[in-house]
């Protein structure tokens, strides 16, 4: 079986916990080299450096043997919001179903939803690891939330994961009217790597005739050439929430090919904007994709595009995720709240 047709067959789990995608390491019998990939396998595990690469990465943001204090840490999302429902949906698409979470504050129905994509770098996160962000999106705007869990890289390369946000989209547009969304208030929001595959989203739903009402970009990868920006340049190779080194490792994960970098559906800032819906833009200055925000913000602009730019002075990479821990991440939500209502 190809990697085309691995991508394509179906599976009864959730795509998120296949792990048979095409970038997963493989070597044949018949393969000359086959003798000495058998004895590497014994002399190491994982036997591929992206591997290697991953399970650190993925045990430390998941906090694996982090000893917390429960008196640090912020409230939980259901603390916080005990009226918004969450419950988990499985949304059918041909790589298999895609786990979902929805969140949904109390009122009538039908109400506009918003597809939320979570960050990670394209390679690590989960829907949990962001409901914070989603149940008080949820809860102050009035807006079903629907997080999906897409494929990762590098088992799951560009755009495996985009295709998933794209299944969940259409799902929305034709189902949504079951979970009591309004499919004619679609609005699409991410943080970081997720930002960047909601920017892509009205991209590639263009051609599906899909219409996104707007977008709220938290922190987004917008252009893979970052290293052309001076604030990625002045603060990513000592930066703490990113880096230069995972920024790397990230964009060779998830995009295998340097060709890629230039598609439109990766590197959402290089696409034809014209008919861009109207976005919403949140970014700090110690960020050190914040030149890249500011340029995608201005191409926008001249596009057409009716933008905003909220830029909070001194903050991080994803300054917004924890509650009450710095008053400009109630700022960015405010700024949310006022973009939503203008719809």
């Amino acid at each position: 079986m190809d990697d085309a047709e691995q991508r394509r067959a179906p599976s009864p789990v959730f795509v998120d916990a296949r792990a048979d995608g095409p970038g997963v390491v493989r070597f044949f019998e018949n393969d000359p080299a086959a003798p000495f990939y058998r004895l590497l396998s014994q002399l190491r595990v994982p036997v591929a450096m992206r591997d290697m690469m991953m399970a650190p990465v993925r045990a430390c943001y998941r906090g694996e043997g982090v000893a917390i204090d429960p008196a640090a840490l912020p409230p939980s999302a259901a603390q916080l919001y005990p009226q918004v429902a969450v419950t988990t949906l499985a949304v059918p698409s041909e790589a298999g179903p895609i786990r979902c979470a929805c969140f949904a504050p109390p009122g009538k129905d039908p109400k506009p939803m918003m597809l939320y994509v979570h960050g990670g770098g394209f390679v690590v996160g989960r829907s949990e690891d962001t409901a914070f962000v989603t149940s008080r999106i949820a809860a102050e705007n009035d807006l079903l939330v629907v997080s999906v869990n897409y494929r990762c890289a590098p088992e799951w390369p560009f755009p495996a994961g985009l295709d998933d946000c794209m299944a969940v989209l259409r799902w929305m547009r034709d189902k949504g009217a079951d979970i009591g969304g309004d499919a004619s208030r679609i609005l699409v929001c991410g943080d970081s790597a997720g930002g960047n595959l909601a920017a892509a989203l009205p991209i590639r739903g263009r051609e599906d005739g899909m219409f996104i009402a707007a977008a709220v970009l938290l922190c987004p990868v917008t252009d893979f050439h970052f290293e052309k920006f001076a604030s990625f340049e002045r603060l990513a190779p000592a930066g703490v929430v990113i880096d230069a080194a995972f920024m790397g490792f990230a964009r060779g994960a998830y995009l295998a090919k340097s060709a890629q970098w230039r598609h439109p559906w990766a590197s959402p800032a290089l696409a034809d904007l014209k008919a861009y819906p109207r976005t919403l833009i949140v970014s700090g200055t110690a960020d050190p994709l914040v030149d890249d925000n500011r340029a995608f913000a201005e191409k926008l602009a001249a596009a057409g595009a009716n933008v905003e730019h909220f830029v909070a002075e001194a903050m991080p990479h994803g300054f917004y995720f924890f509650p009450g821990v710095l008053k400009e991440t109630d700022a960015a939500f405010a700024a949310i709240a006022k973009f939503v209502a203008d719809r």
